[in-house]
């Protein structure tokens, strides 16, 4: 790996390994996705999140990593990201996102997606949708020669237009063999432009999208974070590399691209 003002720029080798990563990522999240249903714990997803693992014979990335104790962040509601997995039943009408990622051959996958669990209202539904898009719309942005900065501009814009708000606390970041590696790419417009985009390049866009005010409060887990008004949160999150041919999502199941929009 090379390095760009902090950040790794990527070779085909190290790029194939963070696409076996994130395939493993995106089909871990489809068996969540499958399950997902009133009545269930999200424990369950933990579960069968470890169990993949093992198949795969992969590390769970999120385990130990800061200290934080699960492979799986599971955020109900007004929970905005780094959910406990916990014996709490979903009941009819909850959003749920499921953050999750793995190592494999020194490699980072990270992706994430929001649930409708049963049938959900019209708000939550819209949420997920908006959430969902914007992060595409990002990702449209995510090209050499662009800056970090035209990602978040892009995604606040559409997402302040359709009626919600972007988190501020928490950003994208570049993923490699480590989790969390530089730019960080943040989901609104920054105060000033931060790093230009370079084939090679791999970045994880996240957009956390809330129905009310972007402020977040951190629980006493000193993990869990909630809107500060305690109205719904989405979040939806891919793997991106920058290459010559535009910006390529890793982060696809075996299924495919497969949008989970409501």
């Amino acid at each position: 790996m090379k390095k760009y003002h902090g950040a790794f720029i990527k070779n085909e080798r190290e790029i194939a390994c963070l696409r076996e990563a994130n395939r493993m990522v995106a089909n871990i999240l489809d068996a969540i996705g499958d399950v997902v249903a009133p009545g269930l714990t999200t424990q369950r997803f933990e579960e069968i999140a470890r169990d993949m693992c093992a198949t795969y014979k992969v590390k769970p990335a999120f385990l130990g990593y800061c200290g934080y104790p699960y492979a799986t962040c599971c955020s109900v509601n007004e929970q905005v990201v780094h959910g406990f997995p916990s014996s709490r039943l979903l009941q009819e009408g909850d959003i749920v996102s499921v953050d999750m990622g793995v190592v494999f051959e020194g490699f980072v996958g990270d992706a994430a997606r929001t649930f409708p669990v049963g049938e959900v209202s019209e708000e939550a539904r819209r949420l997920m949708q908006v959430t969902e898009e914007s992060l595409y719309i990002g990702i449209d942005k995510a090209r050499a020669g662009n800056d970090v900065y035209d990602i978040g501009a892009a995604v606040q814009e559409y997402v302040e237009a359709a009626g919600f708000n972007v988190v501020r606390r928490f950003v994208g970041h570049g993923v490699g063999a480590r989790m969390h590696e530089k730019p960080e790419v943040p989901n609104f417009k920054p105060a000033m432009r931060g790093l230009t985009l370079q084939n090679g390049m791999v970045i994880a866009i996240e957009p956390m999208v809330t129905a009310g005010t972007y402020e977040v409060d951190i629980l006493p887990d000193k993990w869990t974070a909630v809107t500060r008004d305690g109205k719904l949160a989405a979040h939806f999150e891919h793997s991106i590399a920058i290459t010559h041919d535009g910006p390529k999502i890793l982060s696809i199941s075996d299924r495919g691209l497969n949008r989970r929009t409501v």
